[in-house]
């Protein structure tokens, strides 16, 4: 058996006139976060520690924001053609732990929601899924309420020789 482990994180700023979307989740809120895609930055965070894992690329690299095709496109998109990737390597991602990092809006109970919509796209029970909310307590950018950040670890298995 095969096992890695990756690390993921992204940040980005919020502003008016976008949707605020974490975990594929549109979330209530008077701002959004900005970027080339939705902006959802856990889902990011959860693809820059897939790709990670496997000792690929960043998402930057992957989905370059000066590819028109991936303008607004929604995160989870990408995410499944991550998974897509991954199945075809003969991984399992066995888990995923993360934190967003948000001053505003209290975000706890949206977290079931972001476990329903990724936990089938990673093919994970919902056990195997942790979300967390954080805040910055008032310290920098995020504390300020001006951008949103996350992180993600993930562990993948394989049975196959590598």
């Amino acid at each position: 058996m095969q096992i890695k482990t990756g690390i993921g994180y992204d940040i980005h700023r919020l502003g008016p006139g976008r949707k605020l979307y974490l975990g594929g989740w549109e979330i209530p809120y008077s701002k959004g976060l900005l970027g080339h895609s939705d902006g959802d930055c856990l889902i990011h965070a959860i693809i820059d520690a897939l790709l990670g894992a496997l000792g690929e690329k960043d998402i930057g690299q992957c989905f370059q924001d000066t590819n028109p095709a991936y303008k607004n496109i929604r995160s989870t998109e990408m995410l499944v053609s991550i998974a897509v990737r991954l199945k075809e390597m003969d991984f399992e991602i066995a888990n995923v732990d993360s934190i967003i990092i948000a001053e505003e809006p209290n975000l706890n109970e949206y977290i079931p929601q972001m476990k329903n919509v990724l936990c089938p796209i990673l093919g994970l029970d919902i056990k195997d899924l942790g979300i967390k909310a954080k805040t910055n307590e008032g310290i920098g950018a995020i504390g300020q309420g001006n951008a949103i950040a996350a992180w993600a670890t993930v562990l993948l298995i394989t049975e196959s020789d590598l």
